[in-house]
């Protein structure tokens, strides 16, 4: 190899060495980054849903979801769902922000849970962004405890509950733990069907 293909090459090398160092930074101060924007984005999302502190159990955790984690959407904590649920009957409600049908029900258990004598409502995100959902959230004026179950398809807590591929599927969860998916109706359209639902499958009756 002649001498000015050993400087060529070894000019080379120190041009790639270079980039190397000095493109990483370059993204940095572009913005390029990554993560800071998104956790700006879900911090804004977040501020805008306002949504409630996720609930909190006592006593013996739901069997069925003992153990299974989900992020609460209000602010990013690891919950475990069955100590959470310990105790208190609950309505569970599965639903993303692709599904129209998921849409249209969640004003309706806003309002139900906002009526005398409701239960507690715990709505669940799956296979969408958690912004995503969030912006959905306050764009509904719905304002529930609500945790997210992972951005993949079949989450811990989707997988844990069973929940069918078509959404939204709710559930009642009882006092000693049984959980009932609720299968009439498959979607609420009114408040009074979600206070009959609860009272059904509170008793174990279809």
């Amino acid at each position: 190899m002649t001498r000015a293909a050993w400087v060529a090459l070894a000019v080379g090398g120190l041009l790639l060495a270079a980039l190397v160092v000095v493109l990483p930074q370059v993204r940095d101060d572009a913005g390029g980054g990554q993560a800071p924007a998104d956790g700006a984005e879900l911090a804004d999302a977040r501020e805008q849903a306002g949504l409630p502190p996720c609930p909190s159990g006592s006593g013996e955790p739901v069997k069925k979801l003992a153990g299974v984690t989900a992020t609460c959407l209000a602010d990013g904590r690891k919950v475990d769902v069955g100590q959470m649920l310990a105790g208190k009957v609950t309505l569970i409600n599965v639903w993303a922000t692709w599904c129209p049908p998921c849409r249209d029900e969640l004003p309706v258990l806003q309002e139900y849970a906002s009526s005398p004598g409701a239960v507690q409502v715990l709505t669940v995100q799956v296979d969408s962004p958690p912004a995503d959902g969030l912006r959905m959230l306050a764009d509904l004026g719905v304002r529930l405890p609500t945790v997210h179950d992972g951005d993949e398809r079949y989450g811990p807590l989707r997988r844990a509950l069973s929940a069918p591929n078509v959404l939204p599927a709710s559930y009642v969860v009882d006092r000693d733990g049984t959980v009932r998916l609720v299968s009439n109706p498959r979607v609420f359209a009114t408040v009074d069907q979600v206070r009959s639902a609860v009272t059904r499958h509170r008793k174990g009756a279809e």
